[in-house]
């Protein structure tokens, strides 16, 4: 790299547009959505999709709401104009679908357009050729006039083409190709001789595409671009201002938001991004940005895994699983401190009773995404107390006590440490279970007992046990105000282990008549150290028994 790289790289100019109002402005409503995942987007592949995955995509598209679809470049080979043409013949487009294929302004490559849609209902033919300076000097050795003249002639080749196929609904778009980089006065020129020859109305308006072929600026820049644009051109109520952001510089969502911001009407892209070089627009991003800001966006990603694994199969690109919205690992945390958060954030949403979505750290509710929350916290060694209580609740609906937490995680740091590597729920449960819910291997275990209440029900009562100690089957008893005091009694009197209760808690598992019960103890031993215990039981107080033996294991 250059360490004056102002000697190679020139700054893109500012936009002379001091009273500009898009800054200002929210976006408040959806645009007009194309997709050119078809098109944009199988261009951008390494091998283009065949026939059976473009079906399958384009019936991914109509699926989640898109209404216009720019289904190829029919001219571009046989693959292509058959894929076209059996949607038209095969009656394969919906009602209210409007495909759109797109072209050179050549005649031949025009004539080859329109036969695709031969019989079409309606369709859009977007017409196209590069206007900027960088494109008429290096790759057309051509001038202005001679550039708008090409425009010019494929806008008539349209007109005619269109006439001779009165049967179709006909509508146009045109892009001054590589407009983020060309002369805003020269654009606006080119558009309205294009004009010029298709005469659009307020209602058989022309669709000016005006597309960041090249992402060279910032998106404020675009935004001013395109304000500039919807303020110099004539004839605004005649044309739907239509954009397409590459996402060069990694910002063509913001570019799309400020674009909309500035005026436009109509957002390109493709699902999850895909598209030449860096990617085009991302739609989900933009939609489900939208989406919470309180924005019905039209589009439908409440199956957000379908999806990603259509696109992921018919593109044979994968999706980074930090993707906004649609990754992998989006809606998951990791950090103890994120995990804590968010743990609390779905507590206080079920306990108040606003509907607003207020969870730290998550934009979005993942179930409005088809998500399950099970994925929301996963355990590594940078995870905290929070995020291992949340996948014990989660998958075994154990609330554990807060110092409780703690102590657990305690354990679950260091087998991550040791392990490196993730930690799933079963590995969780699984030491879990070995640290606090006592077995046969342990050193107390229950086998069984019953508690005897004195005359009148009141204190003080009997503890009488049989549990396993050591592997040998033992008898216990012990009196207290209750059944706890009462198996403490016993596991000092009979078995020399002195445990003094601190905190106690129980909830029920589950509802019905299959719920379980869970019981956890905090207590102090005699030498002051602090020991859980965890009983899991049909009966309440089964589970309280347990859970005093699984701290006498802790001594």
């Amino acid at each position: 790299m250059l360490r004056d790289p102002s000697v190679k790289y020139r700054p893109f100019p500012q936009i002379d547009l001091p009273d500009r109002q898009w800054p200002s402005r929210t976006i408040t409503r959806p645009p007009r959505w194309l997709s050119t995942d078809l098109r944009d987007g199988n261009q951008a592949l390494i091998d283009p999709m065949d026939a059976e995955k473009k079906t399958r995509l384009f019936d991914l598209l109509v699926k989640v709401g898109l209404k216009e679809i720019e289904v190829g470049f029919p001219s571009a080979g046989a693959t292509e104009f058959d894929f076209i043409s059996g949607l038209v013949k095969n009656d394969r487009i919906p009602d209210d679908v409007t495909i759109q294929v797109l072209t050179q302004s050549r005649r031949d490559l025009i004539e080859t357009s329109f036969e695709s849609l031969r019989g079409a209902p309606r369709a859009i033919v977007h017409l196209y050729n590069a206007v900027s300076p960088a494109w008429r000097k290096i790759v057309f050795g051509m001038t202005r006039d001679e550039v708008r003249q090409i425009a010019v002639q494929g806008a008539m080749i349209l007109r005619d083409q269109a006439a001779a196929q009165p049967g179709t609904d006909w509508h146009f778009e045109y892009s001054p190709e590589t407009f983020s980089t060309a002369e805003l006065d020269f654009s606006v020129e080119v558009c309205e001789a294009v004009m010029e020859v298709l005469r659009p109305t307020p209602d058989h308006p022309i669709i000016l595409n005006l597309p960041a072929t090249v992402e060279c600026a910032t998106p404020n820049i675009y935004a001013d671009q395109i304000e500039w644009f919807g303020k110099n051109i004539r004839n605004r109520d005649s044309i739907v201002i239509s954009l397409h952001p590459h996402n060069d510089r990694g910002t063509g969502v913001a570019a799309a938001e400020l674009g909309l911001m500035a005026g436009a009407d109509r957002v390109e892209g493709c699902l999850l991004g895909n598209g030449e070089r860096t990617g085009n627009c991302d739609l989900v991003t933009v939609a489900l940005n939208m989406y919470t800001q309180g924005i019905d966006p039209k589009l439908d990603f409440s199956d957000i895994d379908e999806i990603v694994s259509t696109v992921n199969y018919c593109t044979n690109l994968p999706v980074h699983p930090r993707t906004p919205y649609a990754g992998d690992l989006v809606f998951t945390a990791f950090s103890g401190s994120h995990q804590d958060a968010i743990k609390k954030g779905f507590a206080s949403q079920a306990e108040r009773n606003d509907e607003y979505w207020e969870v730290p750290y998550l934009p979005i509710d993942p179930a409005d995404l088809g998500r399950s929350y099970e994925a929301v916290i996963r355990v590594n060694s940078q995870s905290g107390k929070g995020g291992v209580a949340w996948v014990i609740e989660q998958d075994k609906g154990l609330k554990l006590p807060k110092r409780l937490q703690a102590d657990f995680s305690r354990h679950v740091q260091a087998f991550a440490d040791e392990s490196s590597r993730e930690l799933n729920a079963a590995d969780i449960w699984q030491l879990f279970e070995t640290t606090y819910l006592p077995t046969g291997r342990d050193r107390f275990a229950l086998i069984d007992y019953q508690e005897n209440h004195a005359p009148g029900g009141g204190p003080p009562r009997t503890f009488v046990g049989r549990v396993r100690l050591d592997g040998e089957e033992r008898s216990i008893s012990g009196r207290g105000n209750g059944l706890i005091s009462g198996v403490l009694d016993a596991l000092r009197e009979d078995c020399g282990v002195d445990l003094d209760v601190i905190d106690y808690n129980e909830h029920a598992i589950g509802v019905g008549a299959q719920a379980q019960a869970a019981a956890y103890l905090e207590c102090r031993t005699a030498d002051g150290r602090t020991v859980f215990g965890v009983g899991i039981d049909v009966d309440v107080a089964t589970a309280t028994v347990r859970a005093a033996l699984s701290a006498a294991n802790a001594v």
